[in-house]
């Protein structure tokens, strides 16, 4: 029977000081570098946790909007959003360069990975900026996604993503913060939800139907109030799944 093996990541340097307690549970990890959270100190002490854990780095770049965490669309040009990516990403690798540690993938925030799933011109955008990187560098993206298709037909290697803690609707999007029922909180339940999607590859959305979907890695987000009992009920169980995180 054939090995499966899952990455488990978490967005983290958003300000919540909690990564010391996620790293022993990642695999890969989603640095903020300026555009929603994160600044050169704790980018300096996030990199230096990773690397303590080997757990693998990824740029997390935002539209450039702290005010609202980097969770609304902002209307921008293409070309300011470019500059503002490509520093965001220029910023973190200056540290990892310090480090003598090589940036692993980019993983868009918020809005903009929302945006770039559906908007062609957003996802372009993205893509510029991992084909402007001089280095082999992964891109995370939701399955059946426009930054996915757009991604494969560039060349660039992408990683699926599917979220942890997160619900999904029929045409998987993400169930709307805004809704009650957006986030999931329930170590149990987000243990079914992953195991459905690696053992069935397939998601229960909110209506009840379930959705072909595909996921090589698994975000627990770590602004979630449960994300460290989630993670560690994840990872215990998945390991008795005879599931290898790595």
């Amino acid at each position: 029977m054939k090995q499966l093996i899952v990455d488990i990541n978490a967005d983290v340097g958003e300000g919540l000081k909690n990564e010391a307690l996620l790293m022993p549970f990642l695999s890969s990890c989603n640095i903020a570098c300026g555009g929603h959270a994160g600044d050169n100190e704790t980018m300096v002490q996030v990199v230096n946790l990773a690397k303590s854990h080997k757990v693998k780095i990824g740029a997390h770049p935002s539209f450039p909007d702290r005010e609202n965490f980097g969770r609304q669309i902002m209307k921008i040009s293409c070309a300011e959003l470019y500059t503002s990516l490509k520093q965001q990403v220029r910023s973190l690798m200056q540290v990892l360069r310090k480090e003598h540690i090589m940036l692993h993938h980019l993983k868009p925030h918020g809005a903009l990975y929302n945006l770039a799933a559906i908007d062609q011109k957003t996802a372009e955008v993205i893509i510029e900026v991992v084909k402007s990187i001089a280095l082999p560098v992964q891109l995370y993206v939701p399955y059946g996604s426009v930054i996915a298709d757009l991604a494969q037909k560039e060349g660039i290697k992408i990683t699926y993503e599917a979220f942890a803690d997160r619900n999904y609707n029929e045409d998987l999007t993400l169930v709307s913060r805004s809704q009650s029922n957006a986030i999931i909180t329930n170590p149990d339940e987000v243990f079914e939800h992953v195991q459905t999607m690696i053992f069935q590859q397939k998601v229960k959305t909110i209506s009840g139907v379930e959705v072909e979907i595909k996921a090589d890695t698994f975000c627990v987000h770590g602004d979630n109030p449960e994300a460290l009992k989630l993670l560690h009920k994840l990872t215990e169980k998945l390991h008795e799944s005879k599931v290898v995180i790595m």
